[in-house]
């Protein structure tokens, strides 16, 4: 979702007075509340891999009041193409899918080499088919509140006075792509002798991965793990002198605020999911089974990961906040 916001940045330059309206899950609505481009998101009423025909075709039909002329398809599936296509509007565009044919009336065939990273496929569609590849793509940029984030650290009793570094340890793809906690643990626990604090950011999921930092950390480390809203993890980043993570949504979120980033990759690859900042570096080894893209490692070791040792990431990040 981070990385649609250049393609709704491409949009607005090109028509200022343009109206974007987003269909996306119902989780992602507060991401697209911080985007000053987005109307106003729409909540998908299924869930993840559910293909509910019937209430496609009634969303599709309450689309089509709205008189929408374009639409673009960012997933490459063929229930997502449903929708508009019931919805009736005149244009459809997205890439070449899950035989998609009728259902899109503006299709682009993808090229994969031209356009090795996801945002730059997410902008190509909002630009004529033969517009020059790859195109610009503009760096997302969220809006914060600090007004929440003074009341979350009244709430969470976060010191203003200690500069704070955020930890993103979640990792909904699978373990292949989690620095080991004991690692974050151990990074943590340097950087409040540092003088620092650590707030581990994450859904409920990651609670537990929490608790296993902060115990490792000591004193200083906050678990916020399960105990903020999407809407609150985006107002601490903001607040964050800088921000450690795996390949994840919340990475892309604290880019999109150009935090000072140390971004861990595993079993992924930064060629085509990178942090959008140029504050942000990325870690990863590429050693020879890399990048597997798989959830767990195949070979059982996790190598990629497990050798990322915490003071190179302490390092790291010491020489993005003194700018060296």
């Amino acid at each position: 979702m981070v990385m649609a916001q250049s393609l709704f940045m491409t949009l607005k330059a090109a028509d200022p007075v343009v109206e974007i309206d987003v269909l996306a899950p119902g989780w992602s609505l507060p991401i697209l509340q911080r985007m000053p481009e987005v109307r106003r998101g729409i909540a998908m009423p299924l869930g993840h891999g559910e293909f509910g025909l019937g209430q496609r075709w009634r969303l599709g039909r309450d689309l089509a009041r709205e008189g929408y002329d374009q639409a673009i398809v960012l997933p490459g599936s063929l229930k997502s193409a449903l929708a508009p296509f019931f919805a009736g509007i005149p244009r459809r565009t997205g890439f070449r899918g899950e035989m998609r044919y009728g259902l899109l009336n503006d299709m682009r065939a993808l090229d994969k080499q031209r356009l090795p990273m996801t945002v730059q496929r997410f902008v190509a569609l909002g630009l004529g088919a033969d517009a020059a590849q790859p195109p610009a793509t503009p760096t997302p940029r969220l809006r914060a509140d600090p007004a929440n984030c003074a009341r979350l650290r009244q709430q969470f009793g976060l010191a203003a006075e200690r500069p704070a570094v955020a930890f993103m340890p979640g990792a909904e793809y699978g373990p292949a792509k989690q620095w080991p906690l004991r690692h974050y643990g151990e990074l943590a626990r340097l950087l409040v002798a540092q003088g620092r604090q650590v707030w581990v950011l994450g859904s409920g999921k990651d609670q537990a991965a929490g608790d296993e930092i902060a115990a490792l950390g000591g004193s200083g480390v906050h678990n916020l793990c399960g105990r903020t809203q999407l809407a609150d993890a985006v107002d601490l980043l903001d607040a964050a002198v800088a921000a450690v993570t795996n390949d994840s949504g919340l990475m892309h979120v604290a880019a999109a605020l150009d935090k000072p980033l140390v971004a861990i990759y595993g079993s992924s690859t930064p060629d085509h999911t990178p942090p959008l900042s140029r504050q942000a570096q990325s870690v990863y080894l590429g050693l020879e089974c890399s990048p597997c893209f798989k959830r767990t490692c195949p070979l059982g070791h996790t190598r990629c990961l497990t050798e990322i040792s915490p003071v190179n990431i302490l390092i790291k990040l010491n020489n993005i906040l003194s700018g060296s």
